[in-house]
């Protein structure tokens, strides 16, 4: 194989690469996110500088079910998002991501920074309860419920599309053969092509348990906020460089 085959390879192995070349379309990608009140100092804690908290302490933990996903497959992820800010811009920092399967797992650390783990989280009707889950290691760090479909959100395209579109930033960390940084900065991208298929509101309870290895009860529950979930297709585009810590 010739450097020119080598430099037009998605990414490795060599024979059967993890994930094709991008960017990647999702059809009927389904969310539960239940938005809660955390600690303040807490907030700030978690964001890597020089990304700043928002006056209120919110926390969005949300399921995401995958069913058709180009060049993934299909999977179920889930984890934390922390609205804050950038300069003056408010965006959201992907703080945890834990996932089902190989492909996005690489593809989203090596290409966005996504802060994606190993693990099996659950997203699926029990009855009338819209219910998520996630183990780690065969033991249970989180439950989320949320009424199904109690509430049609008003005008859902419209208000779910610009949360959708709303700038994503994640700190990708990369180390070189030496085992120091090699990169290390905050990436931002923003979901395109986005189609809304129904969107609903309702009440939502969050259950966090403690684990090393998959701390998400590091941002504990004060206060649930509520619950939001929705359906649509979208594509997740390539993002771009906001910060470089290697430039100070």
């Amino acid at each position: 194989m010739n450097r020119q085959q080598i430099l037009d390879l998605p990414s490795m192995p060599l024979a059967g690469p993890s994930y094709p070349a991008g960017p990647y379309r999702f059809i009927d990608r389904e969310y539960m996110v239940i938005s809660y009140e955390t600690d303040p100092e807490l907030i700030r804690h978690h964001l890597p500088e020089p990304l700043m908290p928002i006056a209120q302490p919110v926390v969005h933990y949300e399921w995401i079910k995958m069913p058709d996903s180009s060049g993934f497959g299909t999977y179920t992820e889930t984890g934390i998002v922390i609205p804050c800010l950038f300069g003056e811009e408010e965006v959201s920092f992907v703080s945890q991501m834990y996932l089902d399967i190989e492909p996005p797992i690489s593809a989203g650390r090596e290409i966005w920074g996504f802060p994606k783990k190993y693990a099996h989280p659950k997203l699926e009707v029990v009855k009338d309860t819209l219910t998520g889950t996630l183990e780690y290691a065969g033991q249970q760090v989180a439950m989320g419920t949320m009424g199904y479909k109690h509430e049609s959100l008003a005008g859902n395209g419209v208000k779910t599309t610009a949360m959708l579109t709303k700038t994503q930033v994640n700190l990708k960390i990369i180390p070189g053969v030496d085992g120091e940084p090699e990169i290390c900065q905050l990436v931002a991208l923003n979901l395109t092509d986005i189609t809304v298929k129904g969107s609903w509101i309702g009440p939502g309870r969050l259950h966090l348990i403690p684990h090393v290895n998959a701390p998400v009860a590091d941002l504990p529950v004060r206060k649930v906020l509520g619950a939001h979930h929705f359906i649509a297709d979208l594509t997740l585009p390539f993002g771009r460089k906001i910060h470089d810590y290697m430039k100070g």
